[in-house]
């Protein structure tokens, strides 16, 4: 892609509905940044939803399909919804870009790390579609196929106007919810025979640690300039954010691995 400033870049990213050709978008894009050339560029309006493709469609969370993994149709269905997932991840991570790049909260110091971290994430997740979305090409499926919720940007719209909300919410609630329920599936596709697509998931499960531990560290960065204790800007947050307690059982080590302690989440169940 051809952008003139990394901004301007990102709300390209969100602009586009083809999922490949986001994805390939979001990590030319991020390669660009890598070369160091690319400006930050000018705030500007960041939009309340990216585009989207016509399909999947979009259903309340309890009509997505649920199917059993001992048929290739039940992993395509879990497959699917986990390339939903990382689809959605694409636009949080670039419009967390787009939105915040010059937030004041964020010292001049440290924005181009801060920088880094976020577009590395979204190189991430665009990767991740695609492994995801070539394996259900493979079970003679692809994403669309499938009826999809669209509770992740839910969140992102109630976060829209407070980077320490964002982080709160995007890579501390949600995707750290990724790292309890991720081991699980990845045993039951192995106990399936589905050792490709557990491959996959173990892939996604490993990078996605450091995405949380990026939202760690951002959010204590963000709270440390607003002199707030982190543990207590947190559940403040998450109480005034999200909807409803969050959910044990967690997954402690992996949580610990990102620096995210239990004193954090386990008084929000």
């Amino acid at each position: 892609m051809t952008a003139t400033s990394l901004i301007q870049g990102a709300l390209a990213v969100l602009a586009t509905a083809e999922p490949r050709s986001k994805a390939a978008m979001a990590r030319s894009l991020a390669a660009a940044w890598r070369t160091g050339d690319l400006p930050i560029g000018e705030a500007e309006t960041v939009p309340d939803r990216p585009s989207r493709p016509a399909q999947p469609e979009l259903v309340p969370p309890g009509k997505v399909p649920r199917r059993r993994l001992n048929s290739a149709s039940g992993r395509a269905a879990l497959l699917h919804a986990i390339a939903h997932i990382e689809f959605n991840a694409i636009d949080l991570a670039f419009d967390l870009v787009a939105r915040f790049a010059l937030d004041p909260l964020i010292p001049d110091a440290k924005r181009a790390a801060f920088l880094d971290d976020w577009i590395g994430v979204g190189d991430d997740e665009a990767r991740h579609f695609v492994m995801v979305e070539n394996r259900l090409n493979e079970l003679e499926s692809g994403y669309g196929a499938l009826p999809a919720h669209d509770g992740l940007w839910d969140a992102a719209l109630a976060t829209s106007d407070a980077l320490p909300a964002r982080l709160a919410i995007a890579p501390l609630v949600l995707e750290a919810r990724g790292l309890d329920v991720t081991p699980g599936m990845i045993d039951r596709l192995t106990s399936a025979g589905d050792v490709k697509s557990a491959g996959i998931l173990k892939v996604i499960y490993n990078e996605e640690i450091a995405h949380v531990a990026a939202g760690m560290r951002w959010f204590r960065a963000v709270s440390d300039t607003l002199s707030r204790d982190p543990e207590t800007h947190f559940h403040d947050l998450v109480t005034r954010y999200f909807r409803g307690s969050l959910k044990p059982p967690f997954n402690i080590p992996a949580r610990l691995k990102a620096n995210f302690p239990p004193d954090y989440y386990e008084p929000l169940t």
